[in-house]
């Protein structure tokens, strides 16, 4: 294998960052939060074909305790359904929004925040009431405050020190500040154009803004920057990292509608000195200790005992009588076949094209076309506060520039006691396609689980060690949870083939494959995988519209 010049360089950078640290005791951990081993087992064929040990009846079967399934079985609950059961292969429900503990700290596995939702994602504005998160005072609605994330929100390592915000400002000259202002204007003008919105099929059907789309969405990010004359080195690493940290991808890799997509649809982008600027690139966002766990913990605690976990879906059937769902049992290896009247596929894509019999053909399209990223979320146990460098203060996300890794969050950073004490980070490190090593999803994938948990250790000490010297020191313990398909990458041309930006039939009509949540007899299909990328609204949405369908 042959060392290119700027991976030494990454690498000297760890390994020189390493050796001005104060070495401390051993750090332990581990592999946690994801069974590898159950996921191989079903890819492998565990159980497939057996014979079923008994069989149950009820009304609705949901495969898939993700987001989405959790949103479908909410969904039924409000419908008036009660009969029904979630299957979900590991050992709790969530998906990619999962929590966990370390030496009894809460900390996220996975997803870790929530943008407060907009208008057209009123099904998640309607859980948020729900859980008491937003109320409405004087005719306004209010969030409450304990659960959005408390400042200072962010903060960049750039040119040596802390920097407020992540758009890289610290000395940058004024041919960089005025792309970032080119860049401000373009999204405005594409936001008017193609009126983005989450989710994402709820955007304007227009012809212009339907062209506007999916010209976009035909070329990569990357060339689109060209195009536009985008290429200040401080602007299109901000952009590549906003690309890896949604999408598990780089700016070459997803589309340009992904990459606009990100601020036309949410926040929009302010440059310094646009009038909208206000010192943060993000809206107010809600986050916990635990990340998005704080929600998928809440979505699954009314379930009881129709919440089966450990459980392997491995046939969906569409039969004569209703439909068949065998499922293999972790706990006891037995395989129990389920009868219902519907079964809600809340699987993603390219498993659901396995083990449903006669897959339809705009499943095993989309099972054919989505790409997905690998990723990994370490949780590191300090017992102390580190120190800190000079510049902008401790904050909730924490970025170094020019690096691999995402980042981390202090778990701590929402707790109201202000008292210095032992705290978590969570360390996030994306695998897809990026202009760092030039490696494949698959070849991501593949280091993501052939690596042992040291290699990964040293890499995250190698990055973080660079701002906070005495990290190895005061870290105790890191649990790594891995991800081997995390997200959908939307990739160029992969919304307009799974029927996302599709043309639509008469006046703004959807055909039954271009739903967002489709449907093939008595089976509907819901999960982020039909939006083409993977956030929380998309697929609490899909999951909570089968659900109230079914």
């Amino acid at each position: 294998m042959t060392l290119r010049r700027r991976d030494f360089i990454g690498a000297s950078a760890g390994v020189l960052a390493l050796a001005g640290c104060e070495s401390g005791p051993p750090i332990d951990g581990g592999f946690t939060g994801i069974d590898v081993g159950r996921g191989h087992a079903w890819r492998d064929g565990a159980g497939r074909g057996a014979a079923p040990a008994e069989t149950r009846r009820t009304r609705v079967i949901v495969a898939g305790g993700g987001v989405a399934g959790l949103a479908a079985a909410r969904g039924l609950r409000l419908a008036g359904t009660e009969d029904f059961v979630l299957l979900e292969l590991e050992d709790g429900a969530g998906g990619n929004a999962r929590g966990g503990r370390v030496h009894g700290i809460a900390c996220p596995l996975g997803a870790h925040y929530l943008p407060t939702p907009g208008d057209p994602a009123h099904e998640v504005q309607d859980l948020l009431e729900e859980l008491g998160l937003r109320r409405r005072v004087a005719g306004r609605w209010e969030y409450d405050e304990r659960h959005l994330c408390h400042s200072p929100q962010e903060r960049l390592f750039f040119h040596g020190e802390w920097q407020d915000g992540l758009l890289p400002l610290q000395g940058v000259g004024a041919a960089t500040l005025d792309q970032y202002q080119r860049f401000g204007r373009r999204v405005d003008a594409l936001q008017r154009e193609a009126h983005f919105t989450i989710p994402a099929f709820r955007a304007s059907a227009t012809a212009d803004a339907l062209a506007v789309a999916l010209a976009l969405d035909a070329e990569p990010f990357a060339a689109w920057l060209d195009r536009e004359g985008l290429t200040d080195p401080q602007l299109r690493w901000y952009l590549d990292y906003c690309c890896r940290d949604d999408y598990g991808a780089g700016i070459a890799h997803v589309s340009a509608w992904a990459g606009i997509h990100y601020f036309a649809s949410r926040h929009g982008f302010h440059p310094p000195g646009d009038p909208g600027a206000d010192g943060a690139e993000r809206d107010a966002v809600l986050t916990w200790p635990e990340g998005n766990g704080w929600l998928t913990q809440r979505l699954a605690a009314p379930l009881g005992e129709r919440l089966r976990t450990g459980h392997a879906v491995l046939r969906i059937a569409d039969t004569r009588h209703g439909v068949e769902v065998d499922a293999r049992d972790a706990a006891t290896g037995r395989v129990v076949r389920w009868q219902a009247e519907r079964c809600i596929v809340a699987l993603p894509a390219f498993i659901a094209a396995r083990v449903v019999e006669q897959a339809p053909d705009f499943l095993r399209q989309a099972a054919a076309r989505l790409q997905y990223a690998p990723w990994l979320v370490a949780n590191v146990h300090l017992r102390a506060p580190l120190q800190d460098r000079p510049g902008a203060a401790p904050s909730w996300d924490n970025v170094v520039y020019g690096t691999r890794g995402l980042g981390y969050v202090d778990a701590r950073h929402q707790t109201l006691d202000p008292t210095p004490r032992a705290t978590v980070l969570s360390w996030y490190r994306p695998l897809g396609p990026s202009g760092f090593d030039g490696a494949t999803a698959a070849e991501g994938r593949r280091r993501l689980l052939d690596a042992p948990w040291s290699a990964w250790r040293d890499e995250l000490l190698a990055e973080l060690s660079v701002p906070h010297p005495d990290l190895p020191r005061l870290a105790t313990r890191i649990d790594i949870t891995r991800y081997g398909h995390a997200m959908a990458v939307p990739v160029p041309g992969l919304l307009s083939q799974i029927g996302h930006l599709r043309p639509s039939h008469g006046r703004g009509q959807l055909s039954k494959e271009e739903q967002p949540t489709p449907v093939a007899g008595r089976l509907t299909f819901a999960h982020a995988d039909w939006a083409g990328y993977s956030i929380f609204e998309e697929a609490f949405t899909r999951g909570h519209l089968a659900g109230s369908a079914a």
